[in-house]
């Protein structure tokens, strides 16, 4: 009796959780079919997988607050492309769809200046906030509390001896590990506000109306109005005290003055609002240019809040404006359909696609499920690099010699669905010279794997890394 009851029950509930999988808005069809085979095939377990990360679930009150936020800052936004600065005919519909996706318009008259690889790059950003005289606002998806991390942490603590307002935003996961510090104390102490991101709280009641897995994953600072620093470097050694043995970890860094400094500020406030419910757009200043005619920028801030489109879009935007050649740099490559098709269809269409991703990838299964793409984008005629100098964590894409994107943001879903992520869309053929030489050295620091290599792999390895890319749009 008892068996049957159980039955009943499991049928039902699994019937009610596959009707709410084909019932819900904004999902690909690739992710319901896994959805639907996964309550299906594992009882009871998959129910509670679905209820538990099926869907980009948020508390209503948050969201609205966000909503909120962002309508308090529209004076950012530009009502019509009529007023953006000219941009190159082939960037036109890139900056539209960046625009969509974003809600901010392309600016001229900025300066972009890479950063250094190593921990020097860190260095530039302690010498800038030794500089400051008004306000520094960071966040961090992870800051440590190693040598760099706790150079940052004491230059704020300076900052604020001398009368400068420092604001700081730190993922709760990402930073758990200087939040738990006494370097944290000491900046709360010195008159810095602190805030975490996405706090756990009591896990069992949150996860009622909100997904436990939402992360801030952004990288900004901003300086006095005057300049910023964003990319996918972390506030940490590039020695990765938490993953030491797969360091270096080898990041993009950038310096960023002009208009763009605004928009990246905007983000931050966005953020720091949302949080605190503190206004502070009234800190939302006009940045004047700082260079003639300089790089033309876009910001491109997303998260699962927002349902205007995800970096996919821009990134393949992108992709389907190439003529020449693509340079693509990323850590983990777990894409959606729209994007894995773009890359594939660039290089059958005489493209020269390049891609770069570490040999070796600290998260196992993402490792795997990247290797499962492996054989679609060779046979279409990528040329796959895989870096052997550490763990390369840059995410970088050029087109053409003449626009690039940089950012936070990795090319998978967890950055496209559920990740806070900040990029930057730049149109300046000098920049992106020097990103592609910057792509160079990586380039040399890595090997080719061929399609013939893949034929080769075990039966094995290809089963186990095509069920877990056919598992992708779950991870």
């Amino acid at each position: 009796m008892w068996a049957t009851l159980f039955f009943l029950l499991h049928t039902s509930l699994s019937l009610a959780v596959i009707v709410r999988v084909l019932l819900r808005p904004r999902t690909e069809p690739s992710v319901r079919l896994v959805w639907v085979m996964v309550v299906q095939a594992v009882p009871v377990l998959g129910v509670l997988a679905y209820l538990l990360f099926g869907e980009v679930r948020m508390n209503r009150a948050e969201v609205q607050r966000m909503a909120d936020v962002r309508d308090r800052l529209t004076g950012l936004r530009s009502p019509s492309p009529a007023t953006w600065p000219p941009v190159p005919d082939d960037t036109r519909a890139v900056t539209a769809a960046n625009a969509a996706v974003g809600g901010m318009p392309p600016v001229s008259g900025n300066r972009i200046r890479l950063l250094p690889e190593s921990d020097a790059a860190i260095d530039r950003m302690v010498e800038a906030i030794d500089a400051a005289q008004d306000h520094v606002h960071v966040v961090f998806y992870i800051w440590l509390p190693d040598v760099s991390g706790i150079k940052l942490a004491e230059a704020i603590i300076r900052a604020e001896a001398r009368g400068v307002q420092c604001r700081v935003i730190v993922d709760a996961l990402g930073s758990r590990g200087i939040v738990r510090s006494e370097i944290w104390d000491r900046m709360q102490q010195g008159g810095a506000e602190c805030v975490t991101a996405f706090p756990w709280g009591l896990p069992f009641v949150s996860i009622l109306f909100q997904r436990l897995d939402l992360r801030n994953h952004r990288k900004i600072v901003v300086i006095d109005n005057r300049i910023a620093f964003t990319g996918s470097r972390n506030g940490s050694d590039t020695a990765f005290a938490i993953k030491p043995r797969f360091a270096p970890w080898v990041d993009l860094l950038v310096s960023v003055e002009g208009p763009a400094v605004r928009q990246l500020q905007a983000v931050f406030l966005g953020d720091w609002m949302s949080y605190t419910g503190r206004d502070l757009g009234d800190m939302l200043q006009p940045v004047q240019p700082v260079a003639d005619p300089g790089s033309i920028t876009q910001v491109i801030a997303t998260g699962p809040d927002l349902r205007a489109g995800s970096m996919s879009d821009c990134l393949s935007g992108m992709l389907h404006a190439a003529r020449d050649r693509v340079v693509i740099t990323t850590p983990y490559y777990v894409p959606d359909a729209a994007l894995d098709a773009a890359i594939r269809a660039a290089a059958r269409r005489g493209v020269h696609v390049t891609m770069l991703l570490p040999a070796r990838n600290d998260s196992l299964i993402v490792g795997a499920t990247s290797q499962g793409f492996y054989y679609g984008l060779l046979a279409a005629g990528v040329r796959l690099m895989l870096f052997e100098g550490g763990l390369l964590h840059s995410k970088i894409m050029t087109v053409d010699g003449q626009m690039a994107m940089i950012g936070s943001a990795n090319l998978d879903r967890r950055s496209f669905e559920l990740n806070y992520e900040v990029n930057m869309a730049i149109i300046d053929r000098e920049v992106v010279a020097e990103l592609d030489a910057r792509q160079k050295t990586y380039v040399e620091r890595a090997h080719e794997l061929t399609l013939e290599e893949v034929r080769g792999w075990s039966r094995g390895r290809r089963m186990r890394n095509n069920l877990l890319a056919l598992a992708s749009p779950l991870l």
